[in-house]
């Protein structure tokens, strides 16, 4: 079990020439060079995702892409002096000084200098697109090498720890940790007190269940322990040792006291002919990873029923080969970015590919197939957006169709279900990561706030690039009553819009949309091409006719002289026609290719000097679309004259966050969003070339097989007080924070001096409430007594709408803790041991909800639920 590599094999990944081929690098004096605004060192999913937003890796803490602290340091100690790699604690200590940054697509490298050493300290991540299972593993490699650079010998010894932030949601949450029993490693363990799986969701959180674990071969000379931070790293930097032990004092909160998960490599000299390579792995194991219409689902690599001891021991196993594997994937990659769209477009796409992955979580349906889960990172916590794949779909559909579908397949089973009653595509399946049904807009009761004529032309064109990249039109296919819905609905309503929102209504809602016509029109073709590859001639005929149609009046109502309005009744207006990208890829020939060359060569004369405005309405930008826009003509000197700008943007850009993709291109501030999955919409021009688009899917990990239907909705046979139109229960309740025992069995609410009132409690307007008392204050404490016939069966379950965060208790004992908000009653699981205390007569429920922001309520009550497989 060698977790070590030669020093030929490490030369040829860490350090492949001077600056690797397609590199991005850290700017250096006298030359060109790349400053990311944050770099990825670990970017697994959504929650397991670690930045660092600094010039230098020591220049602050790293940081979860929300900008919360997930602190992880690494010091060197060379010939009894102690520097500091990565942190900024001990604050005290000198730097080694950094020297170098590299970033590829599933490698970051830090090379720093000082004390007669070199080191070189990568972030390795198997986000290999030919290995669906192994891109799903929770896992990032660290290695450190250190090499002699004055012809002396030196006593080298490295430390690594990581806090406890990165298991919790807020540092005030209590964690516990331990060792971890691994064949042939030395694991350390931690995880938050409470575990509350699957409870928490919405934008800005991290997760606070699941473990995390550090790992490391036992046979690389290392120690490690979980003690106080300034003991272990005072230890280090005094002895070049550990503190062995594991400190006892727990559960205890992240800030009490800083318990950190820590590990040191014992000294080796380094000199002339020798070095000194050690690593170890971060892994997190988030139990269960997605709630999907009722089900649990695991992520991708747990299908198989394995454990996350056997993954970190393969990571160790297989490490030699997955270094190569990814130095190969990154070098030809790279090749391909440079040859396509030049250095910039090197250091766009190298950036943008772990994020755009890190922004997405890969489970396993019930028959085994994978699920691709984009989150809507800083923009409303959305899941399975409709809009936010879209323009991340280009990085899959290039590398691997397979998960391409595995992205459009919960929205395309959604909208079939008797849950989604409009003719038109949804926008989201929930909030993440609970998959409850569509909580933007209208949601699933009203048409108000939707995004029609958008989200049917995204759906339509993404099932026909998946139907190009394969090269027949069989998921098409099984999708082919939904395709017709849309596309009959766009032949409807997509010429000319109607005031309806779409995916750039930054500035409000904007009717006769020229770019969301365009759309419209290409899809209609796209629809006319998946029909003649399915036999249906006459369909193909009959909706290739009206696309031209449209075509025709579309450059008439929209022409502005020397290029197209924003809307066909404002003229001296003008926008981005990115999506006219399609008709390009799609080989649909729809609009002469004089309209692309009009439109760029205003956009040429107009642009700022951080990137083309989205429109005239302002001076802000969406870097996804520049990307798009920039390959509408196929022509390399358009495209690398949009895209200059935005690397200028990234390598200066003030806001040290994760790409965004919303920005002004006047001064490169942020103007919303980061770390956002859209990033993988700059692939796009990589999917002009077809030679290069059909070599990445043929080497895709096709996995073979039939989704799994979306689960039908649960029956719910006996409701117990959820208030409706026509009936509502009454409740005690206060705003002023009760008794300690205020939601037990004994604790008499009457006697206590609350309030009666009915459900629901909140404010009016709050999405799909119905109020009937008023609450408008930040907390409510509410409690009432029900009561059950007969024994409580296995199918019960609590029926809650809550806006925000709720603690419900059955009899005194926690039943649930939901956090963020829904749009309608859900059913929720009753924890076991609330369960237990449920008898036939008198229950007890009593719940405490937060409000946080937006609006509020509350209401609860408990339902008989049966599943319907």
């Amino acid at each position: 079990m060698k977790f070590r590599v030669s020093i030929r094999l490490l030369l040829a990944v860490i350090l492949p020439g001077i600056h690797c081929v397609g590199s991005t690098t850290m700017a250096q004096p006298g030359g060109e060079g790349f400053r990311p605004p944050s770099v990825p060192l670990v970017a697994c999913d959504p929650y397991f995702s670690i930045w660092s937003g600094a010039d230098t890796l020591y220049g602050d803490h790293t940081r979860h892409w929300t900008n919360r602290p997930h602190r992880l340091t690494s010091l060197i100690r060379i010939d009894d002096q102690t520097y500091r790699l990565m942190g900024t604690e001990p604050d005290d200590l000198p730097v080694l000084k950094q020297t170098d940054l590299q970033v590829m697509p599933t490698r970051t490298v830090y090379t720093f200098a000082g004390a007669g050493v070199r080191l070189d300290m990568t972030f390795m991540q198997a986000a290999l697109p030919d290995d669906i299972d192994l891109m799903s593993r929770p896992v990032t490699w660290l290695t450190w090498r250190c090499t002699a650079t004055d012809g002396q010998s030196h006593e080298v010894s490295v430390y690594f720890d990581a806090t406890m932030d990165v298991v919790v949601n807020e540092p005030d949450q209590e964690v516990v940790w331990s060792r971890h029993a691994v064949d042939g490693l030395d694991v350390l363990r931690a995880g938050s007190a409470e575990q509350n799986v699957l409870a928490r969701k919405g934008d800005n959180v991290r997760i606070d269940w699941g473990y995390f674990y550090l790992a490391a071969a036992r046979q690389d000379r290392l120690t490690s322990g979980i003690a106080m931070a300034r003991d272990c790293r005072g230890q280090f930097i005094s002895r070049g040792s550990l503190p062995t032990k594991i400190d006892g004092r727990m559960p205890r909160a992240v800030r009490d006291e800083t318990p950190v998960m820590a590990m040191c490599f014992q000294q080796t000299r380094v000199g002339p002919g020798s070095d000194r390579t050690c690593s170890l792995i971060l892994a997190y194991d988030d139990i269960e990873s997605i709630l999907y219409f009722g089900q649990r689902l695991k992520a991708y690599w747990q299908r198989d029923g394995k454990q996350i001891g056997q993954i970190m021991q393969e990571a160790v196993q297989s490490f030699d080969d997955i270094v190569k594997r990814c130095e190969a994937f990154d070098q030809e990659l790279i090749a391909d970015l440079r040859r396509a769209g030049g250095e910039h477009y090197v250091k766009i796409s190298s950036l943008a590919y772990r994020q755009a992955l890190a922004a997405n979580k890969i489970a396993a349906d019930r028959d085994g197939m994978p699920l691709m889960f984009s989150k809507e990172n800083f923009s409303n916590g959305c899941m399975g957006t409709v809009d936010v794949f879209y323009p991340f779909a280009p990085q899959v559909l290039l590398l691997n169709p397979t998960l391409a579908r595995a992205s459009f397949v919960p929205i395309l089973e959604y909208a079939r279900s008797p849950r989604w009653k409009f003719p038109f595509a949804p926008h989201d399946i929930g909030t993440y990561p609970h998959a409850l049904g569509q909580v933007y807009g209208g949601g699933e009761r009203s048409e108000e706030n939707q995004m029609p004529v958008e989200e049917c032309g995204n759906m339509i064109l993404l099932v026909a690039a998946v139907a190009e990249a394969e090269g027949n039109a069989d998921f098409a296919r099984q999708y082919w009553d939904l395709m017709t819905t849309w596309a009959e609905y766009l032949k409807s309503k997509g010429l000319d819009p109607e005031n309806q929102l779409c995916t750039d209504d930054f500035a409000g809602h904007l009717a006769h949309n020229v770019n969301l016509s365009l759309k419209a029109i290409v899809a209609l073709g796209a629809y006319a091409k998946l029909a003649d590859q399915i036999g249906a001639r006459t369909v193909a005929r009959d909706y290739r006719r009206i696309a031209e149609q449209y075509v025709e009046q579309w450059m008439e109502m929209a022409d502005d002289g020397d290029h197209y309005r924003l809307a066909f009744d404002k003229p001296g207006t003008w926008s981005q026609k990115y999506n006219l990208v399609w008709d390009r890829l799609l080989k649909l020939d729809l609009f002469p290719p004089t309209v692309a060359r009009k439109e760029m060569a205003y956009y040429r004369k107009i642009q700022n000097p951080y990137g083309l405005p989205l429109d005239n309405r302002s001076r802000y930008t969406k870097l996804d679309w520049i990307i798009w826009t920039a390959s509408i003509t196929g022509s390399r000197s358009d495209f690398e004259a949009l895209i200059a700008p935005v690397v200028r943007f990234l390598n200066e850009t003030p806001d040290r966050v994760p790409m965004t993709d919303w920005y002004w291109t006047h001064d490169a501030r942020q103007r919303g969003f980061q770390a956002r999955p859209v990033v993988g919409g700059v692939f796009i021009r990589l999917m002009d070339d077809r030679n290069v688009w059909n070599k990445w899917v043929a080497r895709a990990d096709s996995v073979p097989g039939k989704w799994a239907a979306l689960p039908k909705p649960p029956k719910i046979i006996d409701v117990v007080s959820i208030s409706t139109d026509e009936s509502s229960s009454t409740w005690y309740y206060t705003f002023e924070h009760p008794a300690e025992n205020w939601y037990t069995d004994d604790f008499d609410a009457a006697d206590a001096g609350w309030q009666r009132g009915r459900a629901g409690f909140g404010t009016p307007g709050t999405p799909g409430s119905y109020v009937q008392t008023h609450w408008n204050d930040r907390q409510i404490w509410i409690r009432r007594q029900i009561k059950f016939r007969d024994e409580p069966t296995e199918h019960l379950r609590l029926l809650v709408h809550h806006d925000e965060d709720a603690d419900i208790y059955l009899n005194g004992v926690l039943a649930a803790r939901l956090t963020g908000y829904t749009t309608a009653a859900r059913p929720f699981p009753v924890s076991e041991e609330a369960f237990k205390t449920l008898k036939p007569g008198t229950n007890t429920i009593a719940i405490h909800c937060r409000q946080t922001s937006g609006g509020q309520y509350i209401d609860a009550g408990l339902v008989e639920v049966i599943p319907q497989e």
